[in-house]
């Protein structure tokens, strides 16, 4: 069975204003040869009445539409391997301060670090009453095991990772690989061509970055992301698949982010797809 490539460039595209997007913006030589050879699709990720973002469109793009809204803290688990024992509930909370954490250690929560003032919080009922700016990211439905070790998610350690993960997939993080834009993309493409050689059917690759730039509003930073993706992921991956003449690649978006406001959105997305 020839391999199936995928990148998904998160959070790439964006709203059409009075301006040039960041795809447009971007020289990326690589994307433009596939999309010359290939077909343009636009995908729909984010289904009605869903949050955009990646715990919503990443699942959509691996196989499974959620029902509803995704339990975010669920994946932050996964994606860490992060015991969630039967009965109880992961919770991502942002903006925590210090004696957030005395409450929820006295409520009997687990507490896992996320990063500067994000927690992962693990244990039963409901969590004790936190004051803004505290967010509490709401809960939801788990992903179920809908793929098996076929398909193989290369990415960062968060969302992407837990969603591909508790979906069933195998997931391979890199050294280096951060989800923001100092990743070590170089890394990313020898985990998928190192999968592709072990027979992987189909291989994901997630690249952060854009999407990253987009939250901090730096429309510069989201540009040279994904001019780097197509310089070291997108042009690497397809010249493998060119000299293998097997297997196709696909790039596209999982969702929009906006660097005028640094909001995600929902729009449909465009992907293009390639064969060698």
């Amino acid at each position: 069975m020839s391999p199936a490539v995928e990148v998904i460039l998160d959070g790439a595209t964006e709203p059409v204003g009075s301006g040039p997007t960041s795809l447009e913006r971007a020289a990326t030589p690589a994307l433009d040869a596939l999309t010359a050879r290939g077909t343009i699709s636009w995908r729909h990720t984010v289904p009605r009445g869903l949050p955009a973002g990646t715990e919503t469109a990443l699942p959509v793009l691996l196989g499974w539409t959620p029902p509803g809204p995704v339990a975010r803290g669920a994946l932050e688990a996964a994606a860490r391997a992060v015991d969630v024992p039967a009965g109880a509930r992961a919770h991502r909370i942002d903006g925590v301060r210090d004696g957030d954490r005395q409450v929820l250690r006295d409520a009997g929560f687990g507490l896992h670090e996320l990063g500067r003032d994000r927690l992962l919080a693990v244990g039963p009922g409901a969590l004790p009453l936190l004051e803004p700016p505290v967010r509490i990211w709401p809960d939801g439905v788990v992903p179920p095991r809908v793929l098996d070790d076929r398909t193989v998610l290369v990415g960062a350690v968060g969302a992407a990772s837990g969603a591909a993960r508790l979906l069933g997939a195998r997931v391979v993080v890199p050294v280096g690989a951060t989800g923001d834009t100092d990743t070590d993309l170089r890394a990313k493409t020898a985990a998928a061509l190192a999968a592709l050689d072990d027979g992987a059917e189909r291989i994901v690759v997630h690249v952060g970055a854009p999407d990253a730039a987009g939250h901090r509003r730096d429309a510069e930073a989201k540009v040279c992301a994904i001019e780097a993706a197509d310089r070291h992921v997108i042009g690497p991956l397809g010249d493998a698949l060119r000299r293998r003449r097997a297997g196709s690649l696909a790039v596209g978006a999982d969702h929009g982010c906006d660097p005028a406001t640094g909001r995600h959105d929902g729009a449909p997305v465009p992907w293009v797809r390639w064969s060698a």
